[in-house]
């Protein structure tokens, strides 16, 4: 292979190096460290994304880009097309942002983190308003820099969790799967039936549960050896390179399906991060294609297998045997029932499969609108709310239940929501196909066998890395265009199955 080449993945894997060690100060951030230690970690991770900055918007690297595109084989599938490619996006990306913008950014993160926390736990909203102020201006400042020829700042933004995506484009998607959803949840409410949801409000101990959910997750395939299990207030995965994976979540001794379910979902991203070929570490082709790819894992794990029937054949007897009494006289089919309980709720992580999505589409909205200015950071709670009420039929009682529930914006995560509803779509859509590929699924999961859907996942999405834009990628794997269709049939028959309807 060209010299050229070799040193230019060779400065893309010590930027590689760079973020893992950003990564592993994030993921301290959120497990292990102290309150007061806020303000010397935001400069910590304001240098190092000074220096990852710096170092990929180098002219050296510009001219090993040029040298390298100069010499690449005809194949624009190639691993070196598409890492040149790639690295070429990226670079173009950052080399618009000013070095000061982009510190800027990692130390607000950090610092509006700690301040989300506390304001969350207090219901304090108004100690949070300026944070939110502030990430949304320079938000506003990077969607500028990066540009957007459609003329919507969003498009600039989700870009960079969804290659290729617009908000455009995914408002249509949305919007062939918004009247469909509510018409099917106003279906389930007025059946008349409700799943037994008090069996899941018993006292279940946080470390019988810890013990089922890390042998859930063990034995749908994520390695223990290469990555681990913590607490956070805000339950997330992050892949800090080969061999170590790190998820976290957070235990509630009053209701089961938090923390299972969401070691489920973060096993998911694990099992993406685990699959993604090491020797290509630190260049696009050892990445992630986008977030709606990576939420299609957690998403297929956490619900078309995890609150399957199938799934529980196999694990109901060691959830009976770790929580004894608090099950007496559940029978499985109430639990299934329990486990896949279809009503509006507050929370956006804690929401069923029928409901979740209109929660994503309420952020993606609002989202837009603080963009815009249409939206004030004065105005969110009750923007928020009105939103939930018009959607989900819900007002939060507090701020902390509405507007203050999830991290991503005091993160900076503006242009994130919109890649859950597109993976739980491209989710179902691969599963679809996994099920024509393997065989009887069913089956398996019911005998505990989980590898034949990992292998599949492996060979079709994860090796993959960034070789195909998203959409492309659902093309190739299932021979047809992104559509709400397949979600819309699993949840239709689950529905016809639990309240009758469809």
């Amino acid at each position: 292979m060209d010299s050229a080449y070799q040193q230019l993945v060779a400065e893309l894997r010590e930027i590689g190096l760079l973020k893992s060690i950003g990564a592993v100060l994030d993921w301290d951030e959120h497990t292990q460290m102290p309150p007061k230690g806020a303000e010397h970690r935001a400069a910590q991770m304001s240098l190092l994304a000074k220096l990852a900055h710096a170092q990929l918007t180098s002219p050296r690297v510009g001219e090993l880009l040029d040298a390298s595109a100069a010499r690449l084989p005809k194949d624009l599938d190639s691993d070196a097309a598409v890492n040149v490619r790639e690295a070429r996006r990226n670079y173009d990306r950052a080399r618009k942002l000013p070095p000061a913008l982009v510190e800027e950014m990692a130390r607000t993160a950090v610092l509006a983190q700690h301040a989300w926390a506390d304001a969350r736990k207090k219901n304090d909203y108004p100690a949070f308003r300026p944070w939110l102020e502030k990430t949304v201006a320079l938000k506003r400042q990077e969607a500028d820099c990066v540009g957007y020829a459609s003329g919507n700042r969003y498009d600039a933004l989700l870009d960079e969790y969804e290659p290729g995506e617009t908000a455009a484009n995914a408002k249509r998607t949305f919007d062939a799967l918004r009247g469909p959803l509510v018409e099917l949840v106003r279906k389930i409410t007025e059946s008349g039936k409700q799943a037994p949801l008090e069996i899941l409000q018993r006292h279940y101990p946080a470390a019988a549960q810890k013990r089922l959910a890390t042998d859930a997750a063990a034995a749908v395939g994520f390695d223990f050896h290469a990555g681990r299990l913590d607490v956070s207030a805000h339950p997330f995965c992050t892949g800090l390179g080969p061999g170590d994976t790190r998820m976290t979540t957070r235990y509630d001794e009053d209701y089961f399906g938090d923390a299972f379910f969401g070691v489920l979902h973060e096993t998911g991203h694990g099992l993406y991060d685990q699959g993604l070929p090491a020797e290509h570490f630190g260049t696009p082709l050892g990445e992630a294609v986008s977030l709606g790819i990576h939420e299609s894992q957690s998403r297929m794990w956490e619900n078309l297998v995890g609150r399957g029937r199938p799934f529980w054949r196999h694990f109901m007897p060691k959830a009976r045997a770790l929580f004894g009494a608090t099950l007496a006289g559940v029978s499985d089919d109430d639990w299934y029932f329990a486990v896949n309980d279809v009503r509006p709720s507050l929370i956006r992580t804690e929401a069923d499969e029928a409901t979740y999505n209109l929660h994503v589409m309420l952020r993606f909205e609002l989202e837009q609108a603080m963009l815009s200015g249409e939206v004030g950071a004065a105005d969110v709670p009750a923007a928020w709310n009105q939103k939930m009420r018009d959607y989900l039929g819900l007002t939060p009682p507090d701020d902390a239940q509405g507007c203050l529930q999830d991290i991503h914006w005091s993160g900076g995560a503006i242009g994130y929501f919109p890649t859950y509803t597109l993976g739980n779509l491209y989710a179902a859509q691969f599963f679809e196909q996994a099920r024509k590929d393997v065989g009887d699924l069913d089956a398996m999961f019911a005998r505990g066998e989980f590898r034949p859907l990992l292998d599949w996942l492996r060979k079709n999405v994860h090796t993959h890395g960034k070789r195909h834009l998203p959409r492309d990628l659902a093309r190739r794997v299932t021979g047809k265009d992104l559509s709400p269709e397949p979600l819309l049939r699993h949840l239709r028959a689950k529905a016809t199955e639990l309240y009758g309807v469809n």
